[in-house]
Formats: C-alpha cells, structure tokens, sequence
C-alpha cells in the first residue's frame, strides 16, 4: 500500500517553544478534503500556519509525497503548497489580475518578470474560480465573495499539490459559501489537489469533507470520514453546546427550548411542524408533539424544542400506548395546533388522535375548526 500523499507525525505546534496542539497524526491522499472543526482557540490556525512553516514545529514532522517538508527548499515548498489565510491581503492600485498573478512568482525568475505562459496560466486560474471578469477591477473595490475568488486563483496559479485554506467562508453570505466551496470542490475533482481547511460552518464541513479532524483539549480527538465524527452527540460535546442543540444527522440547529409544561399539543409529522415548533419557541411558549416516527422530518426539530415528544421507532407500527399518551398530553394542553389533517396507511393511531382532538372541545388552530 502505498503511503498517503501528505501525512503530519507527533506534531506538537505553538508559540515560543510552548505548545497549543501535542500529538497531531494524520493522513490525506490526492483529492482529498480534509476539515478541521473545533471551538475557537482550539488551535485550528496555528496547525495550518505550522503545516504551512509560518511557525517553527516544536517537534514532530511533515510530510509531503514521501519527503518531510523541512528538507524543501522555500522555493519548492511554495510550488507544491498554496495558502490562503484569513489575513488580509494589503494592495494598493493593484487590478485583481495583478493580485492572481503573485502566484505565478515562485516559478519567475529573480526579476518575477512573467512570461507569455504565466500570464495564460494566471488567465485560466482566474476562469477556473469564475474570477475572469474581475480582471481589471481594482481588487480593494470588489466584495469579500470576489476577494476569495480571486485569492484562490492566486493559489491555483501556483499550480500546487496541496492547497490550506483558514475559514476562507467566513465573512461571506450564503450564495458566496456555497459559490466558494463548490467550486473549491470541482477543483479538487479536476486537478487531484489535496485541500486542508478549517471551517466554521459544521454543516458545509459535513458535506464536503473526505475527513475531519477534530480539535480541542490541546490536541486531536477524532480523526475520520464525516459519518464517523458526526454523530452519537459527539459535536455538541466538543464544542461543549449547553443551550440549544446541534442535530448531526441533517447538521442544523436549535435554539435552547421553552421551560415549563406544555401549553400547546401540535400534531404534525412529515416537515409539516417545523415551522410551528420554532415559532412556538420564538414565542417562548412550552409544546408538547407527536405522534413522530424517529426517521419523520419533524423528529429532530421536535426533539430538541418540545417538551414532550410521542415518538417511536421507525418501521415500528403506531400502538396503543403512544395514542393514549398523545391523547393525554392533549388533555393537559389548552391549545391544539394541527398542521396535518391527512394521514398514510401506517398512521391509523394519528388518524385516531385527529379525531379525538375534534371532539375534545380544545381550541384548534391551523387545521378544521
């Protein structure tokens, strides 16, 4: 089997000899999408600026395509490797062309005259990013989603292996996120560059990630593909979430639910309760649900926000012991909220609980009166 393509051993990084992160072992192949998620000052950026030789390994090593990086001369290293940090580019009267172009530098000679070939490389790099049309703006009077274009242009002109990127969507709204990554990820696809990145964003990390490196507690705590990091609670625990819940298996969130009992049952199911339930919290006002299966669209949601759930297992039929608890909590309740009044063949007990909440006498609100 052959080793992986870039691989750190025992890293320890920090600052003045002192360490942040101890014992940092991983590996990428080519094409590979690895994300480092973490809280803050977990140590994400110093372990890129350490990968990248902007600050001294305290010990261990790093390895690139079989060679420890450290035996690389500047002028390799920056061919092979390309960064993009959140450190603000500083220009002054410089086109973004002229900005993409400072990639092609460690290929020029002494004088960094490019020639006829840099400048089409520099050309493409800017298509490739859909930057081209930014050419001769001034790269100070453009958008940050225009700025990360053409910084990762800069990056491909370089033409590199590897590419580090620290929370290179941060400052961006949400088509520049999804704008950015996508095409961060056709590029992989394209040319086989490894990508190393931090991110924020646990939901895009999720879905773009071949591996994920976990940080906190002064070094790595879980290393793997996406579906063995995002799950049995494990994210909420590192960033150590205590009001509100993260939801692993669709990565979203939830604000901290109402305390108290329930005022309001919803009967819901399908997605249809989502909305209601948020509004409910919103509005600081205590719900109990159901009847849910665990695989319906509305079980995350309602399991993090309601106070009570009537739920059950998927593939499980609805019994008697879920209607007579909904029918309860009904009871208790003064106001019934419906979002859904049809039901499917294997829904007989909430055909039942719509029923008997026509005749309950509660004051019903989105559904039949």
């Amino acid at each position: 089997m052959e080793p992986c393509f870039f691989q750190t051993r025992q890293l320890a990084a920090g600052y003045h000899n002192e360490p942040v992160l101890r014992d940092i072992t991983v590996d990428v192949d080519r094409g590979e999408i690895l994300t480092l998620i973490g809280p803050n000052g977990a140590g994400k950026s110093t372990l890129l600026k350490s990968i990248a030789g902007q600050l001294p390994l305290i010990s261990g090593s790093v390895w690139l395509d079989g060679r420890k990086t450290s035996d690389m001369s500047r002028q390799e290293l920056s061919r092979r490797m390309a960064v993009v940090f959140t450190d603000k580019t500083y220009t002054e009267l410089m086109t973004c062309g002229d900005v993409a172009a400072g990639g092609r530098y460690p290929y020029t000679g002494r004088f960094g005259v490019l020639s006829k070939q840099d400048w089409e490389i520099v050309r493409g790099a800017m298509e490739k990013t859909r930057a081209a049309d930014l050419w001769d703006r001034d790269f100070n009077r453009i958008s940050d989603g225009q700025r990360q274009r053409v910084l990762l242009a800069r990056a491909l002109c370089q033409q590199p292996e590897i590419l580090l990127l620290d929370e290179p969507v941060s400052y961006l709204d949400i088509r520049y996120k999804l704008e950015f990554l996508s095409t961060l990820q056709r590029l992989v696809k394209e040319t086989r560059m490894s990508v190393i990145m931090s991110l924020h964003e646990l939901d895009m990390a999720q879905r773009i990630s071949d591996k994920v490196l976990c940080i906190g507690n002064g070094g790595m705590e879980r290393f793997g593909p996406p579906e063995e990091i995002f799950r049995d609670g494990y994210i909420g625990r590192l960033f150590g979430v205590e009001s509100g819940s993260y939801d692993e298996g669709n990565g979203t969130t939830e604000l901290e639910a109402a305390q108290g009992a329930p005022q309001v049952f919803v009967l819901a199911g399908g997605g249809s309760g989502r909305d209601t339930y948020r509004r409910l919290q919103r509005n600081g006002t205590a719900f109990a649900t159901g009847i849910l299966y665990t695989h319906d669209l509305d079980y995350p949601p309602a399991k993090a926000l309601a106070c009570e759930v009537v739920s059950l297992p998927g593939g499980e039929s609805m019994g008697e012991a879920q209607l007579k608890a909904a029918k309860k909590l009904v009871d208790a309740c003064g106001e019934v909220i419906v979002c859904r009044e049809t039901f499917g063949p294997w829904e007989q007990m909430n055909r039942e609980l719509w029923e008997y909440i026509l005749k309950s006498g509660k004051r019903i609100s989105g559904g039949k009166k």
